[in-house]
């Protein structure tokens, strides 16, 4: 393990199975078809969540999630051979999963269906071997790429395993190795606070061809120099959104509002939040993107285990159909599943 993986994980909320215990709900609709669009996997120090504990959350959940998406976690890179292929060693190893999820090792959930996994984009053109070697690890699973881009003035706000410098998504030479991404047929996860959505329009406008998933809403920010702030981070935010709608090339992930770095504290309560809750708390962001981009360019994420610290598996489902009740069939397919499979390619 490289050590940028042997971190403590001390930027996300912690996760508290005897707190989220004290509220389970039963799934509302149970046998409605979910493509779980985001998700990650990791055995860090004090904290694992792998396959079988993903497989677990969903199987008490009630929920009827069919496939999920795996996006990079900074896991299982190999630890040897030149720097820029290491982080293929986490496609290894999903895949892995993914071949025993198809064998029905997880109750019949295809986890890992897709694979986002991380290339150093900085290196220009010539992260094409590395791509290629990322799309033969993953056995048929390979989909994409995520080089986060998240920076903020307040440091505090930044993952310390993820730092990254100012006006990344506008850098040439990230550039140059985001261009290798289309016509392999790869996707682009672009993760990033508010502030810098504007920067990923322009790359967006730039860039036609290559199909941008914009992850956990853009990031809007209430925490640090932001925290008691939320109505004016949702006047930018929403506006920012909207521009970026206008590329037809963007889809949107909804959902990821658990972090810490959004601040809706939902940890602090003696109680995890309700559906109810979750479903008031986050409207507003989603009816933003829903009509921003329609249904057939949003999905449903859960983001765990990172907002596990904030709210259970089974209620922020159970909040998306509170959220979506009113919705046509195919609105809600498109949202639960359609435009993951689309996107994705499962």
């Amino acid at each position: 393990m490289s050590a940028q993986t042997s971190a403590k994980p001390t930027h996300y909320l912690p996760v508290r199975e005897d707190w989220l215990n004290r509220r389970r709900e039963a799934a509302l609709e149970p046998d409605l078809p979910i493509v779980d669009a985001h998700h990650h996997l990791w055995d860090r120090p004090g904290w694992r969540f792998l396959a079988e504990e993903m497989a677990a959350d969903i199987a008490a959940s009630g929920h009827n999630v069919q496939a999920t998406v795996f996006v990079q976690a900074i896991t299982r890179y190999r630890t040897e051979g030149p720097e820029s292929l290491r982080p293929v060693g986490e496609t290894e190893f999903v895949a892995g999963i993914g071949d025993r999820a198809e064998a029905g090792a997880f109750g019949g959930v295809r986890l890992a269906a897709g694979i986002v996994g991380y290339v150093d984009l900085t290196e220009g053109a010539v992260v094409q071997d590395v791509l290629e070697a990322h799309i033969a690890a993953g056995r048929g699973r390979f989909r994409g790429v995520r080089h986060n881009a998240m920076w903020d003035a307040d440091m505090s706000l930044v993952n310390p395993l993820n730092p990254r410098p100012r006006g990344l998504l506008l850098d040439p030479k990230y550039r140059e190795g985001f261009a290798r991404l289309a016509p392999l047929g790869l996707t682009f996860d672009a993760w990033l606070f508010h502030p810098q959505i504007p920067e990923l329009t322009d790359l967006a406008r730039a860039y036609p061809d290559t199909t941008i998933i914009l992850d956990h809403l853009g990031g809007p920010l209430c925490a640090g120099v932001y925290e008691g702030c939320r109505a004016e981070v949702f006047a930018a935010w929403q506006p920012a959104v909207r521009e970026l709608a206008t590329c037809p090339n963007v889809v949107v992930k909804l959902g990821g509002l658990g972090m810490r770095v959004n601040g809706f504290g939902f940890e602090k309560a003696p109680d995890p939040p309700s559906s109810e809750t979750l479903a008031a708390a986050f409207k507003p962001y989603f009816d933003t993107c829903l009509e921003a981009f329609g249904p057939e360019r949003c999905m449903f994420q859960s983001n765990f285990p990172v907002d596990k610290g904030s709210f259970g598996y089974g209620e922020i489902w159970n909040a998306y159909k509170r959220m979506t009740a009113g919705m046509s069939a195919s609105e809600r397919a498109a949202l639960f599943g359609g435009t993951a499979r689309r996107i994705y390619r499962l």
